[in-house]
């Protein structure tokens, strides 16, 4: 469970970051792709960035709603530091509108009541909760940048690495700001990143830019893995998107690239339809391997330790066992090395 934070009416906006001042005394907000054109005194789309006498403030800075340490493998980070925790912090709104989000009463909530979290602050539960890593995760990070920067600076003197869970949906201008500081990213993608999809499901009118930061994160050496959430065929997911999205990644990324594929749970406003079948998501693990060519394919949120292993691209021995998020078995030798034939996988310890 997450610690909620307990509500307070005592918030101070922060000078926002990326804000480019227009006449008539708007702002444009330069942070996420959507790019909102704010209006003097009005908010953006993700409700936490708003224009104060011509000039863009966050609303959100350390105003977090959520506090929990977690298994790496929850986010879900399986290439990355195997076995560790990370603490997760979290903020209220977002940029995306997702009718199935399961974190909606943070994700799509539109006002901030948390009081101040010291960053210093999160950095001693951290310690105190035994964690190796520092993660922006349950809503979308992007849009608590600033105090997320901050956090990452303070996590990197402090001997924590960094990981975000985002969207993807990012400017060129806040890729630039985040890599220097973040070690590994997890993209989630929804509906294999079908542009119709996005549109219908999420109100975002396209998914390109999400395309365009993972290659810029990736030219960055930024440590990225791909999830996809299979949301039911009635709703989008297509075998010809998921191997679309597959084939993307092994030309950009590269073959190792850890791919998820994940069972959509009916939440929020769709509820009219079953879980995803788990022979549809077998279907889907099976051809982005053997069709497509990727080396790492996983299936989250279905509890079935052969697609929650890491097996080694040559041999197929396993490398990794694990279960119901955590790691049970590492059987690397040298932290990336298959145990059986010796070749080295895309694995960062």
């Amino acid at each position: 469970m997450k610690l909620l934070i307990k509500p307070s009416e005592n918030i101070s906006p922060t000078k926002a970051m990326l804000g480019e001042q227009l006449p008539n005394r708007r702002v444009r907000c330069r942070l996420c792709a959507r790019l909102c054109n704010i209006p003097f005194g009005k908010i953006g789309y993700c409700g936490v960035r708003k224009n104060i006498d011509g000039e863009l403030f966050s609303l959100n800075y350390g105003r977090l709603v959520a506090m929990h340490p977690d298994p790496i493998e929850k986010k879900p980070l399986s290439h990355f530091h195997p076995g560790s925790q990370v603490f997760s912090v979290a903020t209220v709104g977002c940029n995306f509108s997702c009718i199935y989000c399961q974190n909606y009463d943070i994700s799509q909530r539109r006002k901030v009541m948390e009081p101040f979290t010291e960053a210093e602050k999160v950095i001693k539960l951290a310690k105190d909760a035994k964690c190796q890593g520092i993660t922006g995760t349950y809503n979308e990070p992007t849009i608590e940048l600033e105090y997320l920067l901050d956090l990452m600076k303070l996590s990197k003197k402090n001997g924590f690495f960094t990981t975000w869970v985002s969207n993807g949906y990012l400017t060129p201008e806040a890729v630039e700001l985040i890599a220097p500081l973040l070690d590994a990213i997890t993209i989630d993608l929804k509906g294999s990143g079908n542009r119709e999809f996005y549109r219908k499901n999420i109100l975002v009118p396209s998914s390109d830019p999400i395309f365009e930061s993972i290659k810029l994160l990736h030219s960055k050496g930024v440590h990225i893995e791909i999830t996809d959430l299979i949301v039911p065929i009635k709703y989008g997911a297509e075998v010809s998107d998921m191997i679309n999205l597959a084939s993307w990644i092994l030309e950009n990324l590269g073959e190792e690239t850890p791919f998820h594929l994940l069972r959509f749970h009916p939440d929020y406003k769709l509820t009219d339809t079953q879980p995803t079948s788990i022979d549809l998501l077998r279907k889907f693990w099976q051809t982005a391997k053997d069709e497509v060519g990727l080396k790492h394919v996983y299936v989250g949120n279905v509890l079935d330790k052969k697609f929650e292993a890491t097996y080694c691209p040559n041999c197929q021995a396993t490398c990794i066992e694990r279960y119901q998020f955590g790691m049970i078995k590492n059987s690397l030798v040298n932290s990336d090395q298959c145990p059986s034939c010796g070749k080295r996988i895309n694995i960062i310890s």
